[in-house]
């Protein structure tokens, strides 16, 4: 539901506050269905706010911004989608390696997608908001 949403209906997140009310209906079904990613977004948000200079708040199209210095490395939505800015040659190098895909809407950008769906992707992200951390710092 979240990728045809995003595909076919992507203009719909212009209008005031609807990104918001469909993140929480994503947030509702995680919760109902997979609970565990709730927790690693959870556990997360509590590792990046560790952080020197870091602050967190809702991203303008629903889920969690993680900010460092007021600049945004990246944020997760309710269903586990995390989106991490990285350096074009870092994304490359990455998707080569097949642990991430391009962005669901910016393709032609340094904006990753990536899943976290275990304990091993949670893992995972923490690195790439890591490497998007440095980049900011």
């Amino acid at each position: 539901m979240f990728e045809f949403t995003v595909k076919y209906l992507n203009v719909l997140k212009n209008i005031p506050f609807l990104p918001h009310i469909f993140d929480g209906f994503v947030k509702l079904h995680t919760f109902i269905f997979r609970r565990e990613i709730l927790h690693f977004i959870d556990e997360i948000e509590k590792a990046v706010l560790s952080w020197s200079g870091t602050s967190l708040k809702t991203h303008r199209y629903g889920g969690l911004e993680f900010d460092v210095n007021n600049k945004e490395i990246g944020h997760i939505h309710s269903n586990g989608l995390m989106d991490v800015l990285l350096k074009k040659e870092i994304k490359a190098q990455l998707i080569r390696e097949g642990r991430i895909q391009d962005h669901h809407t910016f393709a032609n950008s340094g904006w990753i997608s990536f899943y976290i769906k275990t304990e091993a992707d949670k893992n995972y992200a923490l690195e790439l908001l890591e490497y998007s951390y440095i980049l900011k710092n």
